[in-house]
């Protein structure tokens, strides 16, 4: 943190200023061995801390902590030390908070901080199990090889996450489209058919009848309509912000049919994941069982895993407790109660995240593959439906006018 400060020189002249320490009693220190005299020392309050500020509402991306997490990696094993590495990166980062964090972890440093402590200040940037992970690995003395762990631990995170998300992408870009250009149809293109029909007195088909019917209730009923569209949207987000909101949403995602499966899958390679790189950097079970809890992010996983870790506790092990939860699927209970045996936990747990990684891969494929023609056949119907009530009704016109 900051701190302003007004104070002596050693040859009696008034000094005033800012330096940045983790403590106030650390920050004296520094003055001391600077030669000033502290006169007044109080934590610096700007009116207005732009970077604070922007930290709000800009985020540091994965893909940022990854190359941080490398080159640190690369740095350190070249014989730099910390404060220099982290001056080097911040340097050549382009990222205004990154550059900010990377500023504070170096100066907290100084103060006497470890780089665990120090990164575990900035949450929003470095998540529980990034700082944990280098606790553990400034306890074994191979922070290097838990940098570089850490970082295919995140990269295999966000690449499994992105493909979640380009599973949804284009059917709701395809869905979107369509309800634009219905609703354009519907309330530009229609009104001057039904006019037109209005004006002439001529006798309609019972399809272009009930088109116009429902074209005429959307019309009237519209700006309803979509005001209570909104108001189910944002009450529903309100609601799936709240524990119970939040846990009830959950236990449906993994209940869906197609999505459903994916995201459990996901969940349990993330907490796989997770599990291994922390049992690699040495820390002790119940530890690796909380922040495999904290990193979840459904709520049903994160149940059945504090149930595991009170078994654990209780001296049941893992693969115990993960039997008794069927949300753990046979694999992962074989694989994990192998590694209980052989020692090698890391390694099952590593191979059941890449096999859990690669079904989910196929069955995003197989949905994307599904949901395709699924969406092609309901447009076509809609488009179907529209086309043969418009032309149907010309048909009718010129028999009449015949």
């Amino acid at each position: 943190m900051e701190f302003s400060y007004v104070a002596y020189t050693q040859d009696k002249k008034l000094a005033k200023g800012k330096l940045s320490a983790t403590s106030e009693e650390a920050a004296t220190r520094l003055l001391s061995y600077g030669g000033y005299q502290v006169l007044s020392l109080k934590p610096y309050v700007p009116f207005l801390n732009l970077g604070r500020l922007t930290s709000t509402f800009a985020r540091v991306k994965p893909s940022e902590i990854i190359l941080f997490s490398r080159q640190m990696a690369v740095l350190l094993e070249a014989g730099t030390d910390i404060v220099t590495a982290l001056e080097l990166l911040q340097d050549q980062t382009s990222n205004r908070v990154l550059k900010r964090v990377i500023g504070e972890v170096a100066s907290d440093i100084r103060g006497g901080s470890s780089l665990s402590l120090a990164l575990g200040k900035h949450p929003r940037t470095f998540p529980p199990v990034y700082h944990r992970a280098i606790a553990a690995g400034e306890q074994g003395g191979n922070l290097e090889i838990v940098l570089r762990n850490m970082a295919d631990f995140m990269e295999r995170i966000v690449k499994t996450e992105k493909r979640v998300r380009n599973a949804l992408t284009y059917p709701a870009i395809v869905v979107i489209v369509a309800v634009i250009v219905v609703s354009l149809m519907v309330v530009f293109v229609l009104p001057t058919f039904t006019d037109l029909y209005s004006a002439l007195g001529t006798d309609l088909p019972a399809i272009t009848t009930i088109f116009i019917n429902i074209t005429t209730w959307f019309s009237d009923n519209g700006l309803f309509l979509t005001g209570g569209i909104v108001a189910v949207i944002v009450i529903f987000l309100l609601y799936i912000r709240t524990p119970d909101g939040k846990y009830q949403w959950d236990k449906i995602a993994l209940r869906l049919p197609v999505l459903g499966r994916i995201l459990l899958l996901s969940e349990l390679s993330r907490a796989c994941q997770t599990m291994a790189l922390l049992f690699r950097a040495g820390l002790p079970l119940p530890e690796i069982m909380t922040q495999a809890i904290n990193a979840t992010n459904n709520k049903i996983i994160a149940e059945a895993l504090t149930g595991v870790q009170n078994g654990l506790i209780r001296g049941e092990g893992l693969s115990g407790p993960m039997e008794k939860r069927p949300i753990f699927l046979p694999l992962m209970v074989q694989m994990v109660g192998v590694g209980e045996e052989t020692g090698k936990l890391d390694d099952t747990l590593s191979t059941v995240a890449t096999t859990y990684d690669v079904e989910a891969d196929d069955r995003i494929n197989s949905a994307i593959g599904l949901i395709q023609p699924v969406i092609t056949i309901v447009i076509g119907l809609v488009i179907a439906f529209i086309a043969i009530a418009l032309v149907s009704s010309l048909y009718s016109l010129y028999g009449q006018v015949d």
